[in-house]
C-alpha cells in the first residue's frame, strides 16, 4: 500500500510562530495549500459529465484539489437508494481524471438521491441509520483505499437540526461528535492515514450568529487525522474575518487544521447583467476578493462550489433565482466563465512548497504576489501558481530575494528570461508550464533564513 502522509501544521505552529498554522503535507511532506472546486455528479437536470479537458481548465484555474459530491441514494439501502456500480465506474473516472492533472481528491456524502431521509430519524438512529450510512461509505473506503490520490472524505456534509427540540451545542456533543468518532472509528480500521474532514451543524433559516449559519463546535472529536472543513457563505464584508476568526479558534480546541469545504455566496439570475447596484458584479467581487484575502492571510486552502454550467437556478434566497455555479452557459461543464467571481477564485498563490509557507497574499489592485518561505531543498521541488493567462496578459517578473529578477515576455514566448541573479543560484532551476500555469521551483537559494518572493505584473527594471 502506498503510504500518504499528511502532517498537521497545527502543532508545528505552537512552536513556530512565523509559519502559518493550516495547509497540509504530502508525501514529500512538502507544504501544501489545497485550493479546487466541488465537483457533482449530477445537477437538478440531471447527470453531468466531465472529461480531460475540463480537469485542464481546472488546473489552469489554479487547482490541485477537488471535492466529489456523493449521492447517498446511489451508494445506500435507505429507501430509495441503492448501490449503482455504474455510479462508482463514474467515481473512478472523476478520481483518475484528477490524478492524470495532478489533482487529489476528497469524497463528500450528501443525502441526495433517497426516497426521504429525515434529520430527527437520522440522530435517534431507531432503525440502524447509523450503520447504513456507514456502509455506504464503506463502499468508498474500500474502493480507495489504496489510490494514493485520494487524500480523504469529508463525511456529514451540513448536517441539521430542524424540527428537533435540542439546543444546537446539546445536538453537537450528544449526537454529532459521536457520530463523527464511530466514524472516523470504522473509516481508520480500513486505512488510518486517509484524513478525516468533519463540519458543524448547518443552522436553521433565521437562526445565524454573526451572520453565520453554521453553529460552533465547543468539544473536541479527540482523534487523529482529522480536518476542520466549514462552509463559508458570508455575503456581509464586514463579518467575513469574524467568522473566520471562530473556525481559527474552533481549530485551535480540535486541534485540526481548516480546509474551507465549500465558500462564495451563489450568484444570482440578473447578477450576469447587473455591474452595479445591490446584486452586481462589483459587489460580488469586492465580496470575493475581501473573502479571499481573509483566506491567504490565514493560509487556509479553500473549495469553491460549484465547477458546473448554469443548467438550473436555485430558488431560496429572497434576490430571486440563484446559483453557485461558476459557469455562465447552459451546459454541464460549461465553458463561459463569471469572470467577476473566477479571476478572484483563480488568484496566484503558493501551492506545494519544498519546505515552511511563512506567509502568502495576492494584491487584486496591484496583482502582485508575495510569499515568504523558508526552503528545505532536500524535500524536492516546489509549484506556484501564477495564472499568467488571466492576471499577467503583460508579462510578469518574479523577485527572489533581493538579488534575483526573472521574467516572462508572452510575446517572445520563450520561458523566463534572466535580469539578474545572484551568485550561485542556477536558472534552470527555475521553469515556467504554461500548459498549468505554474512556475517550478526545482532547488532554491542556499540560505539560512527566510526567502521572500514577489510576482508582479510587466516586464520591469529595477535597478
Amino acid at each position: 500500500m502506498t503510504r500518504i502522509i499528511f502532517v498537521f501544521l497545527f502543532f508545528y505552529s505552537m512552536h513556530t510562530s512565523s509559519q502559518i498554522k493550516h495547509g497540509l503535507r504530502d508525501e514529500q511532506e512538502r507544504h501544501i495549500i489545497p485550493r479546487g472546486f466541488v465537483v457533482n455528479t449530477n445537477d437538478h437536470a440531471g447527470e453531468v459529465f466531465f472529461d480531460s479537458d475540463d480537469y485542464a481548465r481546472m488546473v489552469r484555474m489554479g487547482a490541485n484539489t477537488q471535492v466529489i459530491r456523493l449521492e447517498l441514494g446511489r451508494l445506500s439501502d435507505f429507501p430509495g437508494g441503492e448501490l449503482e456500480p455504474n455510479y462508482l465506474k463514474k467515481l473512478d473516472t472523476l478520481v483518475a481524471l484528477g490524478k492524470n492533472h495532478g489533482i487529489k481528491t476528497v469524497f463528500k456524502m450528501t443525502v441526495y438521491g433517497v426516497d426521504r431521509f429525515v434529520w430527527k430519524e437520522f440522530w435517534q438512529n431507531k432503525k440502524n441509520e447509523y450503520e447504513i450510512y456507514i456502509d455506504a461509505w464503506k463502499v468508498i473506503w474500500n474502493r480507495y483505499s489504496n489510490v494514493s490520490s485520494v487524500l480523504g472524505y469529508d463525511v456529514v456534509n451540513e448536517p441539521r437540526k430542524l424540527t428537533m427540540d435540542i439546543s444546537y451545542e446539546n445536538l453537537t456533543n450528544k449526537y454529532l461528535i459521536p457520530l463523527y468518532q464511530k466514524i472516523i472509528d470504522e473509516s481508520q480500521k480500513i486505512n488510518e492515514d486517509k484524513m478525516i474532514l468533519f463540519q458543524s451543524i448547518f443552522m436553521n433559516k433565521g437562526e445565524k450568529i454573526d451572520n453565520n449559519q453554521y453553529s460552533e463546535i465547543t468539544k473536541p472529536i479527540n482523534r487523529k487525522n482529522i480536518i476542520f472543513a466549514p462552509h463559508i457563505y458570508q455575503n456581509d464584508i464586514s463579518f467575513i474575518k469574524r467568522n473566520m476568526d471562530r473556525f481559527d479558534k474552533e481549530s485551535d480546541m480540535l486541534k485540526a487544521p481548516i480546509l474551507i469545504g465549500e465558500w462564495g455566496f451563489p450568484t444570482f439570475a440578473t447578477t450576469d447583467t447587473i455591474i452595479e447596484g445591490n446584486l452586481g458584479q462589483l459587489k460580488y467581487r469586492e465580496l470575493y476578493i475581501r473573502t479571499a484575502e481573509v483566506f491567504d492571510k490565514m493560509g487556509v486552502g479553500s473549495i469553491k462550489a460549484w465547477f458546473l454550467g448554469n443548467r438550473t437556478m436555485q430558488h431560496f434566497l429572497s434576490g430571486g433565482p440563484s446559483t453557485w455555479s461558476i459557469f455562465s452557459d447552459s451546459t454541464d461543464a460549461g465553458t463561459v466563465e463569471r469572470k467577476y467571481i473566477t479571476d478572484v477564485i483563480s488568484r496566484p498563490f503558493p501551492q506545494t512548497i519544498a519546505g515552511d509557507i511563512q506567509s502568502f497574499l495576492f494584491n487584486h489592485a496591484t496583482r502582485s504576489l508575495d510569499v515568504k518561505i523558508k526552503p528545505d531543498n532536500s524535500k524536492g521541488a516546489s509549484k506556484i501558481f501564477i495564472g499568467a493567462n488571466r492576471h499577467y496578459p503583460d508579462g510578469f517578473s518574479i523577485l527572489i530575494g533581493q538579488e534575483s529578477v526573472l521574467y516572462y515576455n508572452p510575446l517572445k514566448n520563450v520561458g523566463l528570461e534572466v535580469y539578474k541573479l545572484s551568485t550561485g543560484m542556477d536558472p534552470t532551476d527555475f521553469i515556467w508550464d504554461s500548459n498549468t500555469q505554474k512556475l517550478i521551483v526545482l532547488k532554491w537559494p542556499k540560505t539560512e533564513g527566510a526567502i521572500n518572493i514577489k510576482v508582479v505584473p510587466g516586464l520591469r527594471n529595477f535597478d
